[in-house]
């Protein structure tokens, strides 16, 4: 039953969303990326976390009825998830159904996005029904490159940090062969259904060496994978126009907010690529490491030597982990790609130069802005012929790239195509998504004849 919030209980801000040991609960998990979620999961199970994944998108309207629509949309759909599970839990559990059995999981960032605030705000809806307010938040967070180091015995941290790490670049391989293959399937569905057995067995296999960190056994079955993947492309099919997305991490990857629009694309003739997930990650790392620098600088100008020296071993420490970060994702690549050539990630240092070169942004404002025009200018540079920008409705980051972006891409000869999304089905987006799909095979013949492409 909803009970009215007590608006004097900010402390719960501090009590009951937090960080601590959570061993011996059941972590439950939004779903985002599809593969990606679930090979996290595991890697909480491999060191001993009982993390399950909760199903998606069936409780929108539970997140709709307890915001107020100007929230950005996956806080709706997050909320909805996580108020449908431990409702259906209530109701299979009955009198069993116990509060205390439960975390619910949900990181944040610093910053001006709204994403840093979804967990405050969760918080003061679950506190809403009497039977989930002993349910605590956990999170981890940018402000420390999503240090896990209270959310379990010390001795495991590390352990899961380096496992979780492998395991996202893993989910962004196997992400990208079903896109280099799918497109080009000799049977329909028949990449999506050895997916699904790949998926199981990728997860299986990190829940049984993941604690012991034997990366060989798991670059192995990456090596497995892709190669019967390939053996699916049917050659005869003619090559189809590259299109890069890019955009909010959370729309970009849940198909069912984003309306699945990489399925749709390939249906209209496009091969896609979305942005990875390690990339922000990766992004996370390196604007620590900037940070820490700034903060080195300040102290050497200002001789506070305690400070030095504390600022010196947390930058070695982040760069030592940036060096270990582009170690394990080349060493994942290059075992998918003995196979299957699938598209390379790119570094972020990579995109600040893209950014710098024009002056077009700066990683100084920070948010996910940054990648994403760096990313689209990577993209451009490694003849893509079409960039699609997936956002929410309202997102202040995706604004301001679709600002820079548009003419940018546009004065380049690259089809460039907004797609913001807040649940709703606009009547208009299959006939712009087929518009720029064809501006996008324009753009490819093009390139394959040298012809200057008019878009």
């Amino acid at each position: 039953m909803s009970q009215p919030p007590d608006l004097h209980a900010f402390h719960r801000f501090q009590t009951s969303v937090k960080q601590f040991n959570v061993s011996g609960r059941t972590l439950l998990m939004p779903d985002m990326a599809p593969i990606g979620v679930r090979l996290i999961a595991a890697s909480f199970r491999a060191v001993g976390v009982d993390a399950v994944v909760i199903d998606t998108y069936r409780g929108l309207s539970l997140g709709r009825e307890f915001t107020s629509g100007k929230e950005c949309f996956p806080c709706q759909v997050t909320l909805g998830d996580i108020l449908h599970h431990l409702q259906r839990e209530k109701e299979r559990l009955g009198s069993a159904f116990s509060p205390e059995r439960y975390v619910y999981f949900l990181p944040e960032a610093d910053g001006p996005c709204r994403f840093g605030m979804y967990n405050k705000l969760q918080r003061l809806i679950l506190d809403r029904f009497e039977e989930f307010r002993d349910i605590p938040i956990v999170y981890v967070s940018t402000e420390n490159a999503y240090a896990t180091n209270g959310l379990m015995p010390a001795e495991r941290a590390p352990i899961f940090r380096k496992l979780a790490y492998v395991a996202v670049v893993i989910a962004d391989v196997l992400d990208r062969t079903v896109w280099r293959v799918r497109p080009y399937e000799r049977q329909p569905g028949m990449t999506d259904a050895f997916m699904e057995r790949a998926l199981q067995a990728m997860v299986s296999r990190i829940e049984e060496v993941g604690a012991r960190l034997e990366f060989s056994k798991l670059l192995q079955l990456v090596e497995n994978i892709t190669a019967t993947a390939r053996t699916f492309i049917d050659p005869a099919r003619p090559q189809r126009p590259r299109i890069g997305i890019i955009g909010e991490i959370y729309l970009r990857t849940h198909p069912d907010s984003n309306q699945n629009i990489v399925r749709q694309l390939e249906e209209f003739g496009g091969e896609v690529v979305d942005a990875s997930l390690v990339e922000w990650i990766n992004f996370v790392s390196f604007e620590r490491a900037r940070k820490l620098r700034r903060k080195w600088k300040i102290a050497c100008k200002e001789r506070n030597h305690r400070e030095l020296r504390q600022t010196s071993r947390q930058l070695l420490d982040i760069e030592v982990e940036k060096l270990y970060q582009a170690w394990r994702q080349r060493q994942v690549y290059q075992s998918a790609r003995k196979h299957l050539d699938i598209q390379t990630d790119h570094s972020i240092g990579q995109i600040e130069r893209r950014l710098d070169g024009g002056r077009l942004f700066s990683f100084a404002i920070g948010t996910e802005a940054a990648l994403s025009i760096g990313g689209a200018l990577e993209y451009a540079h490694h003849g893509f012929d079409g960039v699609v920008n997936v956002f929410p409705f309202t997102c202040m980051p995706s604004t301001i790239c679709s600002a820079i972006l548009k003419p940018l891409l546009h004065q380049m000869r690259i089809p460039y195509l907004d797609a913001p999304y807040d649940g709703s089905i606009q009547p208009n987006r299959e006939v712009a998504l087929r518009t720029f799909l064809y501006q996008a095979k324009q753009h490819l013949a093009s390139r394959l004849t040298g012809k200057s492409s008019k878009v």
